[in-house]
């Protein structure tokens, strides 16, 4: 379970999303957020689907790794999915038992926000992560937060935070998966008992990457000093950020996608919630 999370993993590629500018990418993915929020039908939510599996395809990203990163949430959306099953009431009874009441509204529900929040992860991995590297993500960031610069705020240290943190979230789930190994080889049991035993059995990997965490850090820091890095006082960039046509025409196609999944709802309203 613990190889199975991508998150801040970056795969290489001369896809049209790799080419694309980083502060167009955050852009669209802010807009694809929202897009996933506005589909209301089914209609909407298939278009949606649909919509995730053409970024894929262009991403030209393999797709066992981007499945794989669904697995560390699945309890997550099988969980929500139980609850807006046993809780959403409407008019079509499927299952009166007891004090067991499943409605057919309850049912439409708990799929859309299932789909709901794996377009949402899936996507915005794509558009982000998955296709953006912590450098270009760096100064993609730096670069839309430039105004907040009149106002003091520390816009490029901030964005070198989330950078570093985003780029050490694999290198810390590798350690964490050689620590368990290494547990697990000593005797440890992670599996059986009950929760709070599992959690206790916990402490013997999460000392020693909490311990590996602060000295990575602090050779990161050392290492960063010794290259006389002093945040973004007089920095210069190898590239400079520029906006394409590609940039233009793939902001138009969020856009196209948006108007499309309202005028469906609006239009095609088969199971609407």
């Amino acid at each position: 379970m613990i190889k199975d999370i991508t998150l801040g993993q970056y795969f290489p590629g001369n896809s049209i999303l790799h080419k694309l500018d980083p502060r167009m990418k955050i852009i669209v993915a802010l807009m694809y957020i929202v897009l996933v929020f506005l589909a209301k039908s089914l209609i909407s939510y298939l278009f949606l689907i649909s919509f995730v599996v053409l970024l894929l395809l262009i991403s030209k990203l393999p797709i066992r790794p981007v499945l794989k990163g669904i697995r560390p949430i699945l309890f997550v959306i099988l969980f929500t999915a139980v609850i807006n099953i046993f809780w959403t009431k409407g008019e079509t009874v499927l299952v009166d038992w007891y004090f067991i009441n499943i409605y057919f509204e309850g049912v439409v529900f708990a799929f859309y926000m299932l789909v709901r929040i794996i377009s949402l992860v899936v996507g915005t991995s794509i558009l982000l992560s998955y296709t953006t590297s912590p450098i270009d993500m760096t100064d993609g960031i730096e670069q839309l937060l430039n105004p907040l610069k009149k106002i003091k705020l520390p816009v490029h240290e901030f964005s070198m935070m989330m950078s570093i943190a985003l780029r050490f979230i694999p290198t810390l789930i590798e350690e964490t998966d050689k620590i368990m190994n290494a547990q697990k080889a000593r005797g440890a049991d992670f599996d059986s008992g009950n929760l709070i035993r599992r959690a206790k059995a916990l402490i013997p990997v999460l000392i020693p990457l909490f311990v590996s965490s602060i000295r990575r850090a602090d050779d990161l820091a050392t290492a960063m000093e010794c290259r006389c890095y002093r945040g973004g006082t007089g920095r210069t960039r190898m590239k400079s950020l520029k906006y394409n046509a590609r940039d233009y025409v793939f902001l138009s196609f969020i856009v196209t996608v948006m108007v499309v999944i309202v005028l469906l709802n609006i239009y095609a309203p088969v199971l609407a919630i």
